[in-house]
């Protein structure tokens, strides 16, 4: 019994200990974005450049800003019913074409954790 509940300990202390998405530097996001504005934009006035602009895409659904021109593959992701969650957009972020293959996105990723979820907050609070 004493080592079910350590184990139990053990798992509840892992995952209160895990970085998240409540614990993120809106600074550090901000800065991270920077390597994104060139081809993305945000805030008030965002149009399309060479990406889509990410005003409101946590929680919206892949290839949904109008007369952008999505690759084949956003597009099919769309058919599966996907959705920019923090999760989709952390496993995106990680290696672009990896998660889709064929995306237009040149971009390599973002290797650190911490640059992921700062910069998705930062994302998320141009809602």
């Amino acid at each position: 019994m004493t080592i079910v509940r350590t184990a139990v300990f053990a798992a509840l202390f892992a995952a209160f200990s895990a970085p998240t998405f409540a614990e993120a530097d809106l600074d550090k996001g901000k800065k991270v974005y920077n390597k994104c504005k060139a081809c993305h934009a945000i805030g008030e006035g965002a149009k399309n450049k060479v990406g889509p602009p990410l005003n409101g895409i946590v929680g919206a659904e892949i290839a949904s800003v109008e007369k952008f021109k999505y690759s084949k593959a956003f597009i099919a992701k769309k058919g599966e019913g996907l959705v920019w969650t923090e999760a989709e957009l952390d496993a995106y972020l990680t290696k672009p074409k990896k998660h889709t293959p064929g995306t237009k996105m040149s971009f390599g990723g973002l290797r650190k954790e911490a640059d992921r979820v700062n910069v998705i907050a930062y994302l998320k609070s141009f809602e």
